[in-house]
């Protein structure tokens, strides 16, 4: 399928790469954008080609955000439609089976902060900078706050949220905005070699740890052991479960048959 605002691509050790394609607007969401992510992803996740997406930005930034020229003249009926539109491919992720990785680098704004937020992992470069910055032109990001929110807490989402102001690399990751750092130069590699990594493990294994973990992530304590437990026989059940003991006794590496 092609695309006007996204590039696409699948390499031979089974990752997806999707790229926002609008670099003279900083990738900022538009409602065509929006779409194409959301239909980008649900088709990744059925590819049998594909184990793990990796989703980065072309150009100087990863995501400004929303792109403002769509604002204006609309009811507050149409407004209401038209965020739920732009924030569905940050719903989408929690809803694949397949783990999505952030490729961060320059800035992450409102809804591109809350793109992060809302992949599996992410891995930014040393340069980045993110924020929930709408607050600064009377707007707010009370969509991307939501999964900025579970990563970080309630007092620092509120003050992200009511501050709009731009936090550097170090400070993400401390708060669990994202998994590592590395140099500028080296991000384009360092993030396909850990996708790549990723790739390796038991498709079925990894999927089934993803689902299950969003699937009893609101759950009450016991109800989440029924769930997981649940979750792991079903795994053990799996061909790849036993082709993955089997390999480890024989000392060799598993070749996986399901994905």
């Amino acid at each position: 399928m092609s695309y006007t605002h996204l590039e696409t691509a699948v390499n031979e050790r089974f990752v997806g790469i999707i790229t926002l394609n609008r670099p003279d607007h900083l990738n900022t969401f538009n409602s065509l954008l929006a779409e194409e992510l959301a239909a980008a992803l649900g088709s990744m996740d059925a590819d049998a080609r594909v184990r793990v997406i990796l989703l980065r930005g072309s150009g100087k930034a990863f995501c400004a955000g929303i792109d403002v020229n769509e604002l204006a003249g609309k009811t507050t009926l149409e407004y209401r439609a038209w965020i739920e539109h732009m924030e569905q491919p940050l719903i989408t992720i929690a809803r694949m089976k397949k783990p999505v990785i952030a490729q961060v680098h320059g800035v992450a704004a409102a809804n591109g902060m809350g793109l992060v937020a809302a992949a599996d992992l992410a891995i930014a470069a040393e340069n980045t900078k993110m924020g929930l910055t709408a607050i600064n032109v009377g707007l707010n990001c009370v969509g991307p706050i939501i999964p900025v929110a579970r990563c970080v807490g309630r007092k620092k989402a509120l003050e992200l949220l009511l501050y709009g102001e731009l936090i550097k690399a170090p400070e993400a990751k401390d708060l669990g905005l994202i998994n590592r750092i590395v140099p500028k130069d080296d991000l384009d590699a360092e993030a396909l070699a850990w996708a790549e990594d990723l790739a390796r493990r038991s498709p079925v294994a990894v999927q089934i740890a993803k689902t299950a973990f969003y699937s009893s992530e609101d759950m009450d304590y016991f109800r989440q052991f029924d769930l997981m437990n649940e979750a792991f026989a079903r795994l053990c059940s799996s061909d790849d479960a036993k082709e993955g003991v089997q390999a480890f006794f024989e000392k060799r590496k598993p070749v996986w048959k399901e994905r």
